[in-house]
């Protein structure tokens, strides 16, 4: 796959979940919240549809508000759910600039298949490795998310050279 198609979620993730994220798109749209879909909504639009209970965005840090000692909340009429559909919002770590160039595309849009596959590998729980395995076995760029590692998550090649590996062996 060269670019993210969210029709490739439908029949496979629930009608009320797909509301749920042009609902939530709409609202940070209309507040000037840049966004765009990562988690397992992104992982389907990439080349691996499956299903998702919850909507992720990777949002800019407009979404939230800074207060005295370091508290920080989110922006007033932020969704978090939507028809019982948990709306989780996710910000860039102070180390992570070279994510910042995700938050560059379309409001709404599926976040690019390098950042997603460093988002997966550095989560480093099971159901995201197996999430990089499918993605690699769906066809996507190797070159492109090996590259991507190398140049700003070096820690994380290896995972993504044993995601790769497995992939081939269950081909």
């Amino acid at each position: 796959m060269s670019e993210p198609d969210l029709s490739l979620l439908d029949d496979v993730v629930a009608a009320k979940v797909l509301d749920a994220m042009r609902a939530a798109s709409r609202a940070l749209s209309e507040r000037g919240i840049r966004h765009v879909i990562v988690g397992g909504l992104a992982v389907g639009a990439n080349g691996y549809p499956r299903a998702t209970k919850d909507v992720d965005f990777l949002v800019g840090d407009e979404a939230f508000e800074r207060h005295a000692g370091g508290f920080v909340t989110m922006k007033y009429g932020i969704p978090i759910e939507i028809n019982g559909v948990a709306i989780d919002l996710l910000s860039l770590g102070g180390a992570e600039e070279h994510m910042a160039a995700a938050l560059d595309a379309a409001p709404g849009s599926v976040i690019d298949i390098a950042r997603l596959i460093y988002m997966k590998l550095k989560a480093r729980r099971q159901k995201d490795v197996a999430d990089v395995v499918e993605l690699v076995k769906s066809g996507i760029d190797l070159e492109l998310c090996r590259r991507y590692l190398v140049e700003n998550a070096a820690p994380l090649v290896q995972a993504f050279e044993t995601a790769v590996a497995t992939a081939a062996t269950e081909e």
